[in-house]
Formats: structure tokens, sequence, C-alpha cells
């Protein structure tokens, strides 16, 4: 779990922050705020396992949620959690239009979770909903009170007084790596099990002899590169 930090960051960040936000409005010329109150703010965006990296690597802060459609507190929460994103998105848009030179935009985001195992074993997800927020390589762990308000200041601003998961057991450190591919590789060995038996038509004795002699060969594979790759290479003058 996160811990909490001295609040004296959060005093200094907050008179910074305040006072770029409120030099904003005044940078927007008259037709730009048109363009900005014109605009329908954007929804949450949908991340999966295929596009989270490279989402990540766009320059935003995200904020995220791991739902599930099951889950009755995310279902209450999805209109409020609609009305976050539109809250950042707007913000973001007005940011842009006035050439804010440190605005720092936040996208809105969701994971369904029961869906995506691999995805929400990265981040280590125990129960529904949960809130992340990313800013690069760091990662913060909402746990304050589901409101609007609560969370567009924790994207925003009281993110500062948590500290960033250790990046070891984080969704980019080798932990967060190693318990998605697992969950990948049992997904897939489940997958091809009953792609062996409901459409190629083999016994499941056979399949299963099948995929424990390609998890026999691969793990031989993987043995001998490593063994090959740790022998000692002698010294040269």
């Amino acid at each position: 779990k996160n811990t909490r930090i001295p609040t004296k960051t959060k005093t200094n960040t907050n008179t910074n922050t305040n006072a770029n936000t409120n030099t904003q409005p005044n940078n927007i010329p008259a037709n730009n705020k048109k363009k900005a109150a014109a605009r329908k703010p954007m929804g949450t965006i949908e991340l999966r396992a295929n596009n989270f990296d490279a989402s990540m690597r766009d320059g935003s802060a995200w904020l995220i949620e791991f739902y599930a459609p099951w889950c009755g507190h995310c279902k209450r929460f999805a209109p409020t959690y609609e009305k976050v994103a539109e809250t950042l998105h707007s913000q973001n848009t007005v940011d842009l239009l006035a050439n804010n030179p440190n605005a720092r935009a936040v996208k809105v985001a969701k994971v369904d979770g029961a869906a995506d195992r691999a995805l929400a074993s990265r981040f280590n997800i125990r129960g529904y909903p949960t809130f992340f927020l990313v800013d690069g390589w760091d990662v913060y762990e909402y746990e304050g009170d589901r409101t609007m308000e609560d969370l567009v200041d924790f994207a925003t601003e009281e993110y500062l007084d948590y500290e960033p998961l250790p990046f070891l057991n984080s969704p980019f450190g080798p932990m967060g790596q190693l318990r998605a591919m697992f969950i990948w590789a049992g997904s897939a060995a489940v997958s091809s099990f009953d792609w062996m038996v409901k459409e190629q038509g083999f016994s499941e004795v056979v399949a299963a002899m099948l995929m424990m002699g390609l998890a026999i060969t691969v793990g031989l594979f993987l043995i001998i590169f490593v063994g090959l790759m740790s022998v000692a290479k002698p010294k040269t003058d």
C-alpha cells in the first residue's frame, strides 16, 4: 500500500499549481474559448493489454480504473467516473488552446480486469474498482473516497502526497511483468488445449500429452539458452 509523505510537499505544489491555473484563462483568445466550450468532452478511454504500453508513452499522465462488469460498486460509480473523464479532458483542451507550457495533460481510462487478466495482474488487482495514476514510470494507487471531486484532485495535485509503488512490484517492474507473463502463458495453454480438442478432434489425453511435450521442449530450450549465456568467457589481453 502507498504511504503518505509529509504534507509540506502538497502545500508548495498547490501554490504553484493554483498560480498556473489562475493565469490560464487570461491567455486564451476569445475564439479559442468558444472552441473549447463548443467541443464535447471526451469520455473514458478503454485500455487493453495490447495498447497499454504504447498509450503510457504518449507523455500524458493516466488515471486508470480497473473494473469488472459484475461489480455492483463499479456499475454505480460508472456515471461519476464519466464526469471525472469529461472534467479532466476538458481541462486538457483548455490547456492546449492556451498553449500553456506548464500544462500537464491527464487522460482518464478504464480496464476490464475480469476480461484482461494479464493487465490486471501487472497491477496486482485484488478488488474492484481500483484506481491508479500512472505518470511516466511512477504509479500511484488511489485510496480515497470515490467521489468526482476527490478523484480529480488526486489526478491533478493530491497524488504528490503519496509515494509511488516500489518499482520492483510496479506494473513496469520485473514482478509486474512476470505476473502478466504467467497469466498470459496460462491463458494461451488453455486456449490451445481447447483448440486441439474442439477444432482438431484430438482426445483430451492426446492434447494433454502434446501440451506437456511442448512445455518440456520450451523448458529445455530455455535451460540451454541460459546455460550458454552464463558460460564464463576467457579474458583477452
